[in-house]
């Protein structure tokens, strides 16, 4: 186990430009809990309120010799700002300060590197790192310089500029180029789903609303589980059996958060892809968080910005036993309140989302032969089979249940219809 005396000390920054002092707050909060994730060991916050960030300092110039000055007397490894820091306010501040400085975004990817399990996210990672580094070469001449060069780095240090520009450039076409082919893998996965047609529920939600808890719970599978922000980074499928018997998919993707980097929305695109081939979304929300309403509303903005807002949701209220006293529930959708950890809990959940399959199907009254025992396994499977009736008499199999409109066995039980 990590000492936590072996942790790094950090000092967080925020710049207030709203009047909204609870987003403010919850902001930083978050900021915290990041940092916390990261392993690193908050000594202190500084925050400062202004109509918009100094241009060149993030904060004002007194702000940032008190800042210093706090540096030297805690001793601080990092200084962590609340937004994403311009090249020119990055360079400025780590040349007045006695500290690293980092901003948000090059938090949130840290995380992310540390916590990418299979190849494609690593690349994705990769390039979002990629992407934020670019546009912050230019300027840190000396450091990049061979011979540190003079005014403006000339000569060697803008040899060394040029290369590192264009060493990134073609690792980032590298990248793209393996992603694409990975894309592509995932595509024709996703298509035998398709034709298999099986019904795909994709679950979403805010980072650490416990969505990996209910996916092992629900499908016995072993996503990675931890009370941090960003536990789950890779998408991940599994089989879940409702109560009838019927096996729908369930996919477990990645948490979503306020103001995420903008190289890692369009990075991590394609693991939400998941969640725009579902029939069904299941939106676990935090109860037990006091900003809760604040995190729902963030996770619709997403689903709607990657336009799959139209699919129809279920909203999973998690946490109940750790029920936030302020909470009321606010979703427009159809809503279910439960602990992960309940096993009636989930109970009811499955049958809730069972109820919600049904409706999106139609229904079947068939007479099948007993000769026929795989279109009774598949009515079993890949159906909802509601009654079975061995008729001795006429030896066939009475079934009534219901299927999906588009389901391949909608036209062998056309012959068989009643």
């Amino acid at each position: 186990m990590e000492q936590q005396n072996d942790r790094e000390k950090v000092i967080l920054v925020g710049c207030q430009t709203s009047e909204d002092d609870d987003r403010f707050q919850y902001s930083m909060d978050e900021l915290a809990a990041l940092t916390d994730t990261a392993k690193g060991k908050v000594i202190t916050s500084v925050s400062q309120k202004r109509p918009r960030a100094h241009p060149a300092t993030y904060i004002g110039k007194g702000k940032v010799e008190e800042l210093s000055a706090l540096t030297e007397e805690i001793e601080a490894d990092l200084i962590i700002f609340n937004d994403e820091l311009s090249p020119s306010q990055n360079r400025n501040l780590s040349a007045q300060l006695n500290a690293r400085v980092i901003d948000r975004t090059q938090l949130i990817l840290d995380i992310f590197a540390a916590r990418a399990r299979s190849k494609e996210g690593k690349l994705q990672v990769e390039l979002a790192q990629l992407q934020y580094l670019m546009p912050r070469l230019m300027g840190q001449g000396i450091a990049l310089s061979r011979l540190g060069g003079g005014i403006g780095t000339r000569g060697p240090g803008e040899t060394k500029l040029e290369s590192d520009r264009r060493h990134i450039r073609r690792r980032v076409d590298e990248i793209k180029e393996q992603l694409r082919v990975i894309v592509q893998h995932r595509d024709r996965y996703r298509e035998r789903r398709k034709k298999n047609k099986a019904f795909q529920i994709a679950l979403v939600g805010y980072t650490n609303a416990g969505k990996s808890t209910l996916f092992n719970r629900l499908s016995e599978a072993d996503s990675f589980e931890e009370n941090q922000l960003f536990a789950t980074l890779d998408p991940m499928t599994r089989k879940m059996i409702l109560p009838s018997g019927y096996i729908t998919l369930l996919t477990d993707t990645v948490g979503f958060i306020q103001d995420l980097p903008t190289t890692l929305v369009a990075a991590f695109r394609s693991t939400l892809e998941e969640a725009k081939e579902a029939d069904l979304l299941l939106h676990v929300v935090d109860m037990s968080n006091q900003d809760y309403f604040q995190q729902e509303q963030t996770v619709q903005k997403i689903l709607k910005d990657l336009n799959i807002e139209q699919i129809p949701q279920l909203t999973v209220y998690n946490k109940r036993d750790l029920r936030h006293p302020d909470f009321v529930p606010t979703a427009n959708t159809e809503a279910v309140i439960i602990s992960a950890f309940n096993e009636d809990d989930r109970i009811n959940l499955t049958r809730k989302i069972e109820e919600i399959v049904i409706g999106m199907m139609e229904s079947y009254h068939v007479n099948v032969p007993s000769t026929e025992g795989k279109l009774i396994a598949l009515l079993k499977n890949e159906t909802i089979l509601r009654e079975l009736a061995y008729d001795e008499a006429e030896d066939f199999y009475k079934c009534k249940g219901f299927a999906l409109l588009d389901h391949q066995i909608s036209g062998q039980l056309l012959k068989y219809k009643v």
